[in-house]
């Protein structure tokens, strides 16, 4: 009998200047952060035989570890360039493609997207040295049909979405939906769907016992009929239970390491298994559809984007963001086509834009009105940069 096979998804993101300001404000949560990034490589060592745990690291995450002065400063607490190096045992890990500043994607500019997914793609091939990255995680899981050329035109082979958003087109019962990857089609290309085990990873995000894991895999499979990949994704340096100190009292202690004691002495356990290699020994099982939407939130179920859209401040920061980038775009545009856009116009422009993306930063509208005022600011300087372009195009027309 073959076992389910279980793909561990973990997301990590901290948005520009967090773990610094922490760390000189709040040190004991920048220690936690940092102790439970740390604690995956180590947990894991000894267990290369059978772990296998997918990662997503945001570009502004990477951009903070990989930072010489961040090292420097917090060097005896988390040797962050070490780790980084660990991130790469192939063994282990295998690296998700994301969003740089972790933009909730059907939500911003459909041209700032590729922008986002090919800074990501540069630090990440700096950082990880590998050219491709075989899947990738929309941050905060927000998918819509219309990334698919764009995610193919990149490489990708998968994407991550949320069991809620699925629907089948190929006739199929839930559990060949939910427990097989499927392809999913638009504007001519397709890509496949990884579908994310909601009810499994709400319980990995607040604690479970590897006994009832295996229980519930097995009862939530039973009816399949072909091998079933279950795919958990949670935030993995959020909540007591990834950042808890105590020995025998978080994620890894408790459930993980537990999890592949058993599958190293029981054949019949969920067995790791990378996606990819998944899907080279199955392939995949139908067609779907992907209603656009975003995974669950504490408070909101992730239809219709209310976590980020909720109150009028919100809706009106995203539309100063859709407003301020066709004009930015078009200047980019026009630069080129005048045979403008070299330096300095170029670096200007590139300031801009980068202010503009960081503007785009999920974290900015998640926390309803709490943080819109970091993407207004970053606006606000992408749109003084965008005026000093338009003033040295000037100049240099006359």
């Amino acid at each position: 009998m073959t076992p389910p096979y279980h793909a561990l998804v973990l997301n990590l993101h901290q948005p520009v200047g967090n773990l610094a300001d922490l760390w000189h404000h709040n040190r004991w949560e920048a220690k936690e952060i940092l102790f439970a990034m740390d604690r995956i490589p180590r947990s894991l060592w000894g267990y290369e035989d059978i772990a296998r745990v997918h990662l997503s690291l945001s570009g502004t995450l990477l951009e903070t570890l990989s930072d010489p002065a961040f090292q420097s400063m917090v060097y005896g607490a988390v040797d962050t360039g070490t780790l980084l190096w660990h991130f790469q045992n192939l063994q282990l890990f295998e690296i998700l493609g994301t969003g740089y500043y972790h933009p909730v994607l059907p939500l911003i500019p459909e041209a700032d997207r590729k922008e986002h997914l090919e800074r990501w793609l540069k630090t990440g091939r700096h950082l990880f040295w590998r050219e491709k990255f075989q899947g990738f995680w929309p941050p905060e899981m927000g998918f819509c049909m219309e990334l698919i050329p764009l995610l193919k035109q990149l490489g990708y082979r998968y994407v991550l979405v949320d069991s809620e958003h699925v629907e089948p087109v190929t006739p199929m019962e839930w559990p060949q939906l939910l427990y097989r990857p499927h392809i999913a089609r638009h504007a001519g290309e397709e890509i496949v769907v990884i579908v994310r085990d909601r009810d499994l990873s709400n319980a990995q995000e607040s604690g479970m016992e590897a006994d009832w894991f295996c229980r519930e895999v097995e009862e939530r499979t039973r009816w399949c009929d072909a091998p079933p990949l279950v795919t958990t994704c949670t935030d993995g340096d959020n909540g007591g239970w990834f950042r808890n100190v105590t020995k025998g009292a978080n994620f890894w202690d408790a459930f993980y390491i537990p999890l592949l004691e058993r599958a190293r002495t029981h054949q019949t356990s969920p067995q790791p298994i990378f996606i990819g290699e998944y899907l080279d020994r199955y392939g995949t099982h139908g067609e779907v559809e992907v209603r656009t939407g975003a995974w669950n939130t504490g408070w909101h179920h992730g239809r219709d984007f209310i976590q980020w859209t909720g109150s009028k401040r919100q809706k009106d920061g995203l539309q100063a963001i859709h407003d301020f980038s066709r004009q930015f775009h078009d200047l980019r545009w026009r630069a080129g086509e005048l045979g403008k856009n070299t330096p300095p116009l170029q670096d200007i422009l590139e300031k801009s834009l980068t202010h503009l993306l960081r503007a785009e930063t999920s974290c900015h509208f998640y926390w309803g009105e709490a943080w819109v005022e970091r993407a207004e600011k970053d606006l606000a300087a992408a749109r003084h940069e965008f005026d000093q372009a338009l003033l040295l195009m000037d100049s240099s027309t006359t």
